[in-house]
């Protein structure tokens, strides 16, 4: 099948031990078996301290296997970083999403005075918060609802994509 094909041609690629592996969409074409097998397996390489440089147009593969990510468009690189750099980069926020009782109007007054926090919305038992960094911000987030008269029954951290990141930087959809 062309997954094997693929795992033995990335094998004979390790034979003598390079300190970097190149690989160019190696999963393209491949059964969802053969691309489990292949990211597992580039992941055991890049904890193992090899160098691996990987080419692909399925953002969740870039965002599961690297450290470091660049977007080219046409041929040009314009962006380079982290995950968390990239989306610092064009501006994407963080969404939090509370589902709660009690007093969500006073929870969105109150956490509209954090710093950090670009909005807050309340609909009938869901809160609704824009913010930097969710991680970050949560302790403080939680915090402050429930001082304000609110209980939290859930939470759901929504941070954005390399996807996202794409679009916004080459304003074109990832199959164009």
């Amino acid at each position: 099948s062309g997954g094997m094909k693929r795992r033995l041609n990335i094998g004979i690629g390790l034979l003598h031990r390079p300190r970097l592996l190149i690989l160019d969409e190696p999963t393209v074409g491949v059964d969802p078996q053969s691309r489990n097998a292949i990211l597992s397996s580039v992941e055991h390489l890049g904890e193992a301290g090899m160098a691996v440089l990987y080419t692909t147009h399925y953002m969740e593969e870039a965002e599961r296997l690297c450290d470091r990510v660049g977007i080219i468009d046409e041929g040009t690189v314009i962006a380079e970083g982290t995950r968390r750099e990239l989306v610092a980069l064009v501006g994407q926020r963080d969404l939090v999403h509370l589902t709660g009782s009690g007093d969500l109007p006073a929870a969105v007054v109150a956490l509209e005075t954090m710093p950090g926090v670009d909005k807050a919305t309340a609909t009938d038992h869901h809160l609704e918060i824009v913010v930097a960094d969710a991680r970050q911000q949560l302790p403080s987030l939680l915090s402050t609802v429930s001082a304000a008269g609110a209980s939290i029954d859930g939470v759901e951290v929504v941070e954005p994509d390399l996807e996202a990141v794409f679009l916004k930087l080459t304003g074109k959809a990832l199959r164009e």
